[in-house]
């Protein structure tokens, strides 16, 4: 049965798909943050995870209403605004070029004009959205496994979020990391952000991490099936040797963060208390060691 709910994702097979989505994501995330009043954290310009896939929810451009679908389940991205009119767009096999042009095209058909930053940030190699055709993959099959995985994994990290009465984002899915992410603050100023991450200014992070965090999330990487992960900015002394659950979770230096496979989670007989597991205990390494006022921020 858990083979069923919890998918396998290992990444071998699909991780073209993976990259070329990613961009694709990119653009659409793009247009949300042209139309959209800037919101704190950088929370206005995120995806949500839908019924169907992947969507921006409502945004206002102008007299008019839009939202923008990836729907894994008929693959089209799906175009609708508020007075009834629609455009899609193929999910298959094509250039992220040709899904650029293809998606700006369907924007100005349907009245809404918006310029964006028209290449990719947060990855090494940015290459102009117009100018990539390296990455042209497209595995619906995969994709729609994707998708049931983030279903489960929103689902319980919806969960988790409930448990905190402090200031917390939704559960969102950030394009630039391609990773479904939540993050509870407690409440006190953080230092300024060294910034350094590929193509994306430094003061994009120092927006992000204005406050101090214990954020967690999935990741379609790091390991064979993709990794969960937990961190603290600024991460306090005594954080990485923190003792958490399960025993396959672990603080990996290079990251920064902690992280528990995918796999351990789908294959666990209980998937969901174990993930519910490792989101707290990972917290609970950030909110004692930094010294969070855990009784003024959770519910009991």
């Amino acid at each position: 049965m858990n083979s069923e709910l919890w998918p396998d994702l290992t990444l071998a097979p699909w991780e073209d798909t993976r990259d070329t989505v990613h961009m694709w994501t990119q653009i659409v995330g793009k247009v949300r943050l042209a139309l959209e009043p800037r919101l704190n954290h950088w929370w206005g310009i995120t995806l949500y995870v839908s019924v169907r896939g992947l969507t921006t929810g409502l945004i206002h451009a102008g007299e008019v209403g839009i939202e923008i679908e990836f729907d894994f389940i008929e693959h089209v991205l799906r175009l609708r605004t508020t007075d009834g009119r629609l455009r899609r767009v193929a999910l298959e096999p094509r250039s992220v070029a040709s899904f650029y042009e293809a998606t700006m095209t369907a924007l100005e058909e349907l009245g809404v004009r918006v310029r964006i930053l028209a290449r990719p940030v947060e990855i090494p190699e940015a290459i102009p959205f117009a100018e990539d055709v390296r990455h042209s993959s497209y595995d619906s099959e995969a994709m729609h496994r994707y998708w049931l995985a983030l279903l489960r994994i929103d689902r319980v990290m919806r969960a988790f979020r409930a448990r905190f009465v402090g200031k917390a984002s939704p559960v969102h899915f950030f394009w630039g990391g391609f990773d479904l992410a939540t993050t509870r603050f407690s409440g006190r100023p953080a230092p300024p952000h060294p910034g350094g991450v590929p193509n994306c200014a430094d003061w994009v992070m120092q927006e992000a991490y204005s406050h101090e965090v214990s954020s967690c999330g999935f990741w379609p990487a790091g390991s064979e099936e993709g990794s969960f992960y937990s961190y603290a900015y600024p991460e306090p002394e005594g954080f990485r040797s923190w003792p958490v659950v399960p025993d396959s979770g672990r603080y990996d230096a290079d990251l920064g963060e902690f992280v528990l496979p995918y796999r351990t989670v789908r294959t666990a007989s209980d998937p969901d208390a174990v993930l519910l597991a490792f989101l707290q205990s990972t917290y609970e390494a950030a909110a004692e060691r930094a010294g969070w006022d855990r009784a003024a921020l959770e519910r009991h």
